[in-house]
Formats: structure tokens, C-alpha cells, sequence
């Protein structure tokens, strides 16, 4: 049996204290949620453009974005956010294009509060 992550840093004298940090939000000019309003009414990331992949309007959303700036977007599991980012560089967005994963995964990266109705 391995040692585990936690272990190794305890191990190594990592503070665990790390791992309770957040990335820093201000370098992102927004952050979008790719999923279904079904899938967003159940919770979300507060202030995340809420941009449905799969919705009509999608590119008429992305058409209202600086294309020079960096976003961080997520989904359910990953793969719609990662098609986002292919749809945005097709477009010619030039900025960075973070894929968050899931919503819980974001939300534990950003330490931003998850919305819930």
C-alpha cells in the first residue's frame, strides 16, 4: 500500500494549510457555467455566467465576451467545458481558457460560493 498524498505532505512538512488555498479569481474576466438551466437551478457558482452549451444562444452569449480575456469555465463532469474552450478557440478567443471540471471541483478551486435554489 502507497502512502497517500496527505501523508507525503505531512511527511515531506508541507503545511496541510496549503491546500485550503484558492486560486487567485482577478485574473478571469468571468466565469461560465456550460450546463442545462435544469443543471444550473440546482446549484451554481455566484456571478457565473450561465452560458447552456447545448441552447440556441450560446454563440450569441460567447459573441457578447472580450475574446482577449481569460475565463474558467465548468460543467457536470468536464467535457462540455472542454468543448466550450474548443468552440472559443475556433472563434479566436486569446485568452486563457481554464476547464474547472465539475462544479464542485470549481468550486473548491475558486473558493467561491455555490448558489442553490
Amino acid at each position: 500500500m502507497g502512502v497517500s498524498f496527505i501523508q507525503a505532505l505531512v511527511n515531506t512538512g508541507i503545511n496541510a494549510n496549503i491546500l485550503e488555498e484558492h486560486m487567485d479569481m482577478s485574473n478571469y474576466a468571468a466565469i461560465i457555467d456550460v450546463r442545462t438551466p435544469s443543471e444550473t437551478s440546482a446549484g451554481h457558482i455566484e456571478g457565473a455566467l450561465l452560458f447552456d452549451i447545448y441552447d440556441e444562444t450560446f454563440m450569441g452569449q460567447l459573441s457578447t465576451l472580450d475574446k482577449s480575456a481569460n475565463y474558467y469555465l465548468y460543467c457536470r463532469s468536464g467535457s462540455r467545458s472542454g468543448q466550450a474552450i474548443d468552440i472559443m478557440q475556433q472563434e479566436g478567443f486569446t485568452g486563457m481558457l481554464d476547464n474547472g471540471g465539475t462544479l464542485e471541483n470549481a468550486a473548491s478551486e475558486t473558493g467561491l460560493t455555490v448558489v442553490r435554489r
